[in-house]
């Protein structure tokens, strides 16, 4: 059973749903069995029933549900489908980062997608790196025709430098900020300290554009920038992606426009000399290279292996056992070629658990059936009284049962919907997540390492490094290739749901 946690239920069905019998309380019950299965207490249930699914972040229930989520009130949200979440595949992208970062799971009934489980956090580890890579691509088709137009001598637009201002579509010295741009740097020149510079320029009265405190960040911003001395930089920086820092290009890259200087060439080199200087003398250590395995690399004889910053293995300390770094990368790349790409395995999944919901499956389909068919009885029943063919008293005691029998079905069947639910998600991994892997795999050399860490992390049991050979355990696939007592795949159709 799992660790009780609080969760809430989002319930957004439309109209044709409910012409179906698809009513916002059979989504409740279905959900409600699928949270209690799990040890789940319910504590909220979301409604925008009539809300369409175009857009729904600014509805007032979402805001609700948001806010719950940040604050802890709740710490999952339970679903019927990703559909009925949002059918913007922006905002499903916006709803699974907001959940990522306050450590709150989704869980998508029909979709058989639950981020409380190894498998369902590897989903969306998958949805986020796709998006990430949908982005980039973007952007880097965007970005195509930045150096193209600057070696034109096309403006890109974006703020003018400090002490310039655009003029016909062209950068020319401001007569206000250029006096106080040369100023920075004779100060400099003179004090050596831009802690000095800065605060020498505030008590003169000085202002940054939006009229903040000049600051030592600043000042050495505006001392590298090399407008000052009439070289115009463009296309030299790009975003690392949403709410990311940004870095600098290889030089090659970059683009420079000449433009009227403020500064002397001489002025300007003499300043950027003491900035080197400074920094040689303050120099830092590098950063400390990540390692994508530590913490899942075992040596055969029970220790961890570590990467010492003198080798570029992993070593096992107690009996010096090594494997490069890349060697490993390589062979766990492998691992998911070979796993995700065998029709063998995949058709081998867990047989069990396939006939225990093929066998729900038909009873659902026989209760649908018998539903249906009680119901025609009903209304021949009616018939026979409105027609006068049979009188009151012989109606009620035929249409009663019928009526009592349709009310039982309708009771019955959201718990019978909500246990396949749950044996989908609990012993079924996604036909969904499988298509995506194939992708990951051949897209694995060009995600960034965080995303492959946190790969690395959602779906890695444990590495054991032996002298000949390399065990990968990975966390929701068995160690062997028996391959799969508990394994997971899914029978739903895998097509787009239904507008």
């Amino acid at each position: 059973m799992e660790k009780s946690k609080s969760v809430g239920i989002w319930i957004r069905v439309s109209t044709e749903d409910q012409a179906r019998g698809e009513s916002p309380e059979h989504h409740e019950k279905r959900a409600r069995f699928y949270a209690e299965a799990k040890g789940w207490h319910v504590r909220e249930v979301y409604h925008l029933e009539a809300v369409s699914g175009k857009s729904v972040m600014g509805q007032p229930e979402t805001q609700r549900m948001l806010e719950h989520i940040e604050n802890g009130h709740i710490t999952g949200l339970i679903f019927s489908k990703l559909a009925r979440l949002a059918r913007n595949t922006k905002e499903l992208l916006d709803f699974a980062d907001i959940f990522r970062k306050y450590d709150a799971d989704l869980i998508s009934l029909q979709e058989s997608i639950d981020t409380s489980t190894p498998a369902g956090r590897l989903f969306y580890t998958m949805i986020a790196a796709m998006a990430q890579w949908e982005r980039e691509e973007i952007s880097e088709r965007v970005a195509a025709s930045v150096p193209i137009r600057a070696k034109l001598g096309k403006p890109l637009g974006g703020q003018a430098p400090l002490g310039y201002s655009w003029k016909d579509r062209k950068l020319v010295p401001d007569p206000i900020e250029a006096p106080v741009r040369k100023l920075l740097h004779e100060l400099f020149l003179e004090h050596k300290r831009k802690k000095t510079v800065a605060r020498l320029l505030n008590e003169m009265g000085y202002r940054t554009r939006n009229g903040s405190n000049f600051s030592d960040t600043t000042v050495l911003r505006l001392l590298r920038d090399p407008s000052a001395k009439g070289l115009y930089r463009q296309n030299y920086t790009k975003s690392l992606g949403d709410n990311k820092k940004w870095v600098t290009k290889p030089k090659e890259e970059w683009i420079f426009t000449e433009i009227e200087p403020i500064v002397s060439e001489e002025l300007w080199n003499q300043c950027n000399a003491i900035l080197d200087d400074q920094e040689k003398k303050n120099k830092r250590p590098t950063k400390k290279p990540v390692h994508l395995f530590t913490g899942f690399a075992f040596c055969n004889c029970g220790n961890k292996m570590y990467v010492p910053s003198n080798s570029p293995k992993y070593t096992c300390y107690k009996c010096r056992n090594k494997i490069g770094v890349t060697d490993l990368e390589d062979i766990f790349h492998h691992q998911l070629r070979d796993f995700f790409f065998s029709q063998s395995d995949i058709a081998g999944y867990l047989d069990k658990a396939d006939q225990m919901i093929k066998e729900k499956e038909a009873l659902s389909k026989a209760l649908l059936d018998e539903k249906k068919k009680t119901e025609r009885e009903m209304d021949k029943i009616y018939r026979s009284y409105m027609d006068e063919e049979i009188d009151s008293k012989t109606f009620g005691s035929l249409y009663r049962p019928k009526t009592e029998r349709v009310n039982q079905i309708d009771a019955q069947f959201p718990d019978l919907q909500g246990e396949i639910d749950f044996l989908r998600i609990q012993y079924l991994s996604s036909d969904h997540i499988l298509n995506e892997a194939k992708d990951l795999y051949s897209r694995w050399p060009k995600l960034a390492i965080e995303e492959k860490q946190k790969i690395i992390e959602n779906i890695t049991d444990k590495i054991i490094i032996g002298s000949e050979d390399v065990t990968i355990n990975l966390c929701y696939l068995p160690p062997s290739s028996e391959m799969m007592a508990d394994k997971q795949r899914n029978f739903m159709d895998s097509s787009p749901p239904p507008a």
